[in-house]
């Protein structure tokens, strides 16, 4: 890890990380798709071409990821400043990169900095909707099951207004092919009042489709380094 990020430091810890989802349920279907067969057609699919994706982006350079972050930040904090007058006061739940994620961490830090409330999702049960708890930069962070840092169990657990979504694959329709366990889906169903959800990728993995099922359901906006791509709703 980079001396910029030092001061998010680690400990031995609890926990799992939403983004290794599909080491936990690696055949996640939705078992009320209306063709069982078909679903299940769909999920291998769907494990093939997160292998692709995935393969694709950690081929990127140390600078290409680079550039995609930064690109990307520019976007979300045009976004929270034209659509939320900036996002003050409000909360923010970002993502801790793993497996070639651009890297929003900057980001966090400065939008922490500006009044915003900055939570992580993690897997505190699983097959069961994520939590979110409370991040600053100087979180004193644990390792969850996969060895990725997470907030520590006395963070204070939060429910955001904005919600990023790390994708693997995504559609002109504002479908996201993430990583196979169904976390975020059981957790935009169980908010209450839902948040915004913004997924986040690489231009280079848009799909033609995923062939949405009963499960998936479109995100607010999904944004790459060109920009935004996806609109459910007009912004």
């Amino acid at each position: 890890m980079s001396d910029d990020f030092k001061s998010f430091r680690c400990q031995s810890g609890f926990s799992s990380p939403p983004c290794y989802a599909a080491e936990v349920a690696p055949d996640y279907f939705d078992p009320l798709a209306v063709d069982p067969e078909q679903a299940r057609d769909v999920a291998r699919w769907r494990k093939a071409e997160r292998t692709r994706l995935r393969a694709a982006r950690l081929a990127l350079s140390v600078a290409e990821r680079q550039a995609v972050g930064e690109a990307l930040s520019r976007h979300l904090r045009q976004l929270l400043q034209d659509r939320f007058n900036g996002a003050r006061g409000m909360v923010f739940s970002a993502y801790w990169p793993i497996k070639g994620e651009p890297d929003l961490r900057p980001l966090m830090a400065e939008l922490h900095k500006a009044g915003i409330s900055v939570a992580l999702p993690l897997v505190e049960t699983r097959a069961a909707p994520l939590t979110f708890r409370r991040w600053t930069p100087e979180t004193r962070m644990v390792r969850g099951d996969w060895n990725i840092p997470v907030p520590p169990p006395d963070a204070t657990v939060v429910t955001p207004d904005i919600a990023l979504a790390p994708l693997v694959g995504w559609t002109a329709e504002g479908y996201r092919l993430g990583y196979g366990g169904g976390y975020f889906d059981r957790t935009l169903a169980a908010l209450k009042p839902k948040p915004f959800v913004v997924g986040i990728g690489f231009q280079e993995s848009r799909l033609q489709t995923i062939y949405p099922q009963p499960h998936d359901v479109p995100l607010d906006l999904i944004v790459t380094e060109n920009g935004i791509e996806a609109v459910r709703d007009v912004v």
